[in-house]
């Protein structure tokens, strides 16, 4: 999974967004390290729904045309595995790199 993918589906895995929200949502969640293009923000979206990870939804505010998605089942299980594959990353990058009793 890359980086930006897994930024959108954090992202969207407490509420719907439209691709503006995510993008101001992940450049703020990530301290300003992670900042999409359009590009690439839409780019995702369109392979996101292509392997129905997410889907689109309507929001109660239909003042512009803004489609706005949601992550689904599937892709809330993606969502899971990976952050079990980087929890163990984590923990073992932690044990290798704490300094060796001499």
């Amino acid at each position: 999974m890359t980086e930006p993918v897994l930024w959108m589906l954090l992202s969207l895995s407490d509420q719907p967004r439209h691709g503006y929200a995510l993008i101001k949502d992940i450049e703020s969640a990530s301290d300003g390290r992670v900042r999409l293009s359009t590009g690439t923000l839409y780019g995702a979206i369109r392979r996101l729904l292509e392997d129905s990870w997410i889907e689109p939804v309507e929001l109660a505010d239909k003042s512009r045309d803004k489609q706005a998605y949601k992550l689904t089942a599937l892709g809330r299980t993606h969502l899971r595995k990976e952050v079990d594959r980087l929890t163990h990353v984590t923990r073992l990058a932690t044990l290798r790199v704490k300094p060796k009793a001499v």
